[in-house]
């Protein structure tokens, strides 16, 4: 109800703005700036029969991931300066999966760690960051389809400068470190207690995992606590009934992600409400079983039978008796 109540102040807002008749054009506008990939889902009919099948009234799920080249320019969105997936040469620092319930109510957000040793199709076993690397979306996909069963309904990339000027158009974001602790790699000391993070302090913030306990693990709670937060903020009174906020952080959207063809601004912009306020008890990462090496790499080995009961319980649109039977996933309005 909170959710309805904030979103409804954000939507009477815009249109008291636009109420000289500009909101059809503002529309065509943030459509024209949303970048879309044709071939991020597989679409010969061959695949198409290997999918999992699409079952109506079990909600939505996205592939939601974070690309990385540590480029100057933007990389997704109307300001890529080059082809929006180049073979070997982007990361998928974040995988993510969000499912959106049927009565959009809940949302559950399953991080896999990018070194997951899993079966790629095609290539044989890999990390499963691989896949992007060699296939693009379209094989990440396939991939993921296949470890957990769930249909991957949608796609959406945004590269870490994309995500930075989300923030921003928020005003920043605060989130919260349990202990004092000093990123070895960039320098920066992040001491224990509330930081309010600017867009630049938050990919600092994203980035690290050199001197974190977990390593990887810490830093995918770190990226999860981020998203909780900027959601958060989304609905905050300063942000919703501030029309310029609401139009900053929609145009901030709309030219940094890369989606799929089938996504249209009506779709881009519900989804982004639904995901507004996530409950913390909605955030996982995909169950492990530990780390080794497969020749030099050093991955990480999902657990099979746990990966199969949350993959269940998305798939058939239970998470909330998947948390009720296993207890919350991350704890993310704390992170070290």
């Amino acid at each position: 109800m909170r959710r309805f109540l904030w979103v409804s102040l954000a939507s009477l807002a815009l249109l008291g703005a636009l109420a000289t008749g500009g909101f059809f054009v503002y529309q065509a506008s943030l459509d024209s700036d949303i970048v879309r990939l044709p071939a991020a889902l597989p679409t010969s009919q061959e695949e198409e029969k290997q999918r999992p099948q699409p079952k109506p009234g079990l909600g939505e799920t996205w592939l939601l991931v974070g690309t990385d080249r540590r480029a100057a320019g933007s990389t997704t969105g109307d300001g890529a300066g080059a082809a929006l997936w180049q073979p070997g040469s982007q990361r998928t620092d974040t995988i993510m999966l969000a499912h959106l319930s049927e009565d959009r109510e809940h949302a559950t957000v399953v991080s896999i760690p990018r070194d997951s040793w899993v079966n790629i199709p095609g290539r044989g076993r890999a990390k499963i960051n691989a896949a992007f690397s060699w296939g693009g979306p379209a094989l990440l996909i396939k991939t993921i389809e296949t470890l957990t069963g769930i249909r991957i309904d949608h796609y959406a990339a945004i590269d870490f400068k994309g995500f930075a000027t989300a923030v921003d158009a928020v005003d920043g974001v605060d989130v919260d470190v349990a202990k004092t602790v000093r990123d070895t790699n960039s320098g920066t000391t992040w001491t224990a207690g509330r930081h309010h993070l600017n867009g630049e302090q938050a990919l600092l913030f994203v980035r690290q995992r050199y001197n974190l306990p977990g390593g990887d693990f810490d830093r995918i709670k770190r990226q999860q606590a981020l998203l909780k937060a900027l959601s958060d903020r989304v609905l905050s009174a300063g942000t919703l009934t501030s029309p310029a906020k609401v139009d900053g952080l929609l145009r901030a959207i709309t030219k940094s992600v890369t989606v799929d063809d089938g996504v249209t601004l009506a779709m881009l912009r519900s989804s982004l409400i639904d995901l507004a306020g996530l409950d913390e008890s909605g955030f996982f990462t995909m169950p492990t079983r530990g780390t080794g090496m497969e020749g030099q790499q050093s991955v990480v080995y999902l657990d099979d039978r746990k990966t199969r009961a949350l993959s269940e319980a998305i798939k058939t649109d239970r998470a909330r008796e998947y948390v009720k039977r296993t207890g919350p996933g991350n704890s993310v309005d704390e992170v070290r």
